[in-house]
């Protein structure tokens, strides 16, 4: 038990010209967490892309949102999707409304892909909440593109 024991000096952070090295050890355990449990974070598009050698797949996941509040364009190797959400949350006590939440936001992501996308042959489909592309590789570059989500 002996060689467990540090020798504590409470001069060394000065000695060292590090005043302030240990005021993050203060705030280590501050407990702001409990606090914060209730609130929701907005939504995020999360993506899953595979690639073979003829085009990429992208899979996003955009819960809540209907197909007319989505967007994908393309421009070369750059791809965004858009999604406009709207989220309501109400609480009742019989027929009083106790507290009500809105949330109403864009959630937008946009990524580039290692090779230009030819747009003429990109598919979107949306269903259950997950938007998938389908994006055909293409050798030469073209300007932006609006894809429509079947």
């Amino acid at each position: 038990m002996a060689n467990n024991l540090v020798r504590f000096d409470p001069f060394s952070d000065l000695a060292r010209f590090e005043p302030l090295r240990g005021l993050d050890d203060v705030f280590r355990d501050f407990r702001l967490r409990p606090g914060l449990l209730n609130l929701e974070a907005e939504p995020r598009i999360r993506i899953d892309i595979t690639e073979s050698d003829a085009s990429y797949t992208v899979k996003a996941e955009v819960p809540g949102v209907t197909k007319d509040d989505l967007k994908v364009s393309i421009e070369d190797n750059q791809v965004t999707i858009s999604a406009e959400s709207t989220q309501e949350k109400e609480e009742k006590n019989g027929e009083r409304v106790v507290r009500r939440e809105r949330y109403v936001g864009q959630q937008v992501r946009s990524f580039s892909l290692n090779h230009a996308i030819d747009d003429a042959k990109a598919v979107a489909r949306y269903q259950n909440g997950i938007l998938e592309l389908t994006l055909p590789k293409r050798a030469g570059a073209t300007g932006a593109k609006h894809l429509p989500i079947n």
